[in-house]
């Protein structure tokens, strides 16, 4: 078992960053793949990042490619998402999820923990 627990949200003007954290419970942290999926009011849930369990496979969509960039630190059981050049439809509440051994996929049926969510809400 794992448990995530998110943070860095905020308000932001377009342009800005932030940098969001995903801290995990357990010893078994490396063997988790890791996502960020965000979910805007009226939207699914969509993945904008996923890191493998071994880090060695990133996945980024389409409308973040470029401006988001995932990480780990397996030492500090911490998963990352910086986020650069936010513009206001990034804004949602960001989830971490967490993926035992697996490849770092966009499915959010593959993730069987989640975090509460945190808010990122960015301003024009």
């Amino acid at each position: 078992q794992v448990q995530l627990d998110e943070s860095g949200g905020g308000s932001v003007q377009a342009g800005g960053s932030l940098r969001l954290s995903c801290a995990a419970s357990g010893r078994t942290f490396s063997s988790y793949a890791m996502g960020w999926f965000r979910q805007a009011p009226g939207k699914e849930r969509d993945c904008v990042a996923a890191i493998s369990w071994s880090g060695g496979n990133t996945y980024y969509s389409d409308s973040v490619k470029g401006r988001f960039t995932i990480s780990r630190d397996n030492a500090k059981n911490t998963v990352y998402l910086q986020m650069n050049s936010l513009k206001p439809e990034d804004t949602a509440v960001y989830y971490c999820a967490a993926d035992y051994l697996g490849s770092g996929t966009s499915r959010a049926r593959a993730y069987g923990h989640w975090g509460q969510g945190t808010q990122v809400t960015v301003s024009s």
